[in-house]
């Protein structure tokens, strides 16, 4: 029951955190230098072209009314109209953001499973060769960037090797696959779709690669410091004095104790992933969400970047929560 009141109490939360995220959104996109008319309508576009434009999307009303009527929308499920596409930004979205989120889950799920098993091991072999060997491959995959990690990846992977797909999309072209989620490989499962699944499982190789390797660092290394205190604690000196199986340490032990900071970090983690994705869909032409982020803010287009902004943010404090949520469970001494 307290922990369903921390989770209904955060909710309510939420709802303050995301008003000032859209009205600071609102506001900044406007004061951005640029005209969206002017960009999407070209150099040679009439002010008559232009006014006419301006009406369509709303954008001669006073800046007041303008918020009013987004507000009113988002109640509705309604993101706007993209000013580059004239499509409605909530449909939109809703193809991006499932590949997005396959890419990010994917690739955080097995850098947290690398982190845990290298981490802990590293911890219990603290001073050796092999230690000394993750902490270096941590360093330098904290150090390169993403993009060229991915280009690297291309070449040595595809245009080397041979071992994968041409860094062209999700699936292959050929590819007969039913969109239920956006998030290809989901998909295929539910419709049990092998050729489909196995493509999209070829076309995540590479990218969650990238990702993982960028990812893993950070996590890597609080895991490492975490199990270093634990073994190094009163606590587990004492259990193993009283001759506790290695198994009981381990699991009751050490990789329960190691864990209490994972939560936060992986959610902090998350967001950075989701940042990361920008680059990493442009290498492998992968038209997700990030890219459509990017695209509508290179074009001023208000309505992408308002609401792309603003669901950022709810995944933001959503997975927080989740964080929290977690962290308290493993961890009984806090108190939520």
């Amino acid at each position: 029951m307290r922990i369903l009141r921390f989770v209904l109490r955060r909710l309510l939360q939420l709802v303050p955190v995301l008003l000032g995220v859209v009205v600071l959104t609102f506001l900044l996109v406007r004061v951005l230098p640029g005209d969206p008319i002017r960009t999407i309508l070209g150099p040679n576009a009439t002010e008559a072209d232009a006014a006419a434009a301006r009406a369509r999307f709303g954008l001669d009303r006073p800046l007041w009314q303008q918020f009013l009527d987004y507000v009113g929308g988002l109640f509705t499920g309604d993101f706007g109209t993209s000013i580059q596409s004239g499509a409605p930004v909530g449909s939109e979205m809703a193809l991006r953001i499932g590949p997005t989120m396959e890419l990010v889950v994917i690739a955080l799920a097995v850098a947290l499973v690398l982190a845990v098993v290298l981490g802990i091991w590293s911890a219990r072999h603290a001073g050796r060769f092999g230690d000394h060997t993750v902490r270096v491959a941590a360093l330098i995959g904290n150090s390169v960037p993403e993009f060229w990690l991915g280009l690297v990846l291309v070449l040595v992977g595809y245009s080397v090797l041979g071992w994968f797909p041409a860094p062209s999309g999700r699936v292959d072209p050929d590819t007969e696959l039913s969109l239920i989620t956006g998030a290809d490989l989901l998909d295929a499962a539910l419709t049990a779709n092998g050729p489909a699944f196995v493509s999209a499982l070829e076309h995540l190789a590479l990218p969650v690669a990238t990702l993982v390797i960028v990812i893993v660092a950070p996590l890597l290394r609080s895991v490492r410091a975490s199990a270093l205190e634990v073994l190094a604690s009163e606590a587990y000196t004492a259990a193993a004095a009283h001759g506790l199986k290695d198994r009981l340490l381990l699991r009751g032990y050490l990789v329960r104790a190691t864990l209490v900071r994972l939560p936060a970090l992986a959610a902090l983690v998350f967001g950075f992933s989701i940042g990361s994705t920008v680059l990493v869909e442009y290498v492998f032409s992968w038209q997700g969400f990030g890219q459509w982020a990017l695209r509508g803010l290179l074009y001023r287009d208000y309505p992408v970047v308002q609401a792309s902004v603003l669901v950022i943010a709810l995944f933001y404090v959503v997975v927080f929560l989740i964080a929290d949520v977690v962290h308290a469970i493993l961890d009984p001494r806090v108190r939520i």
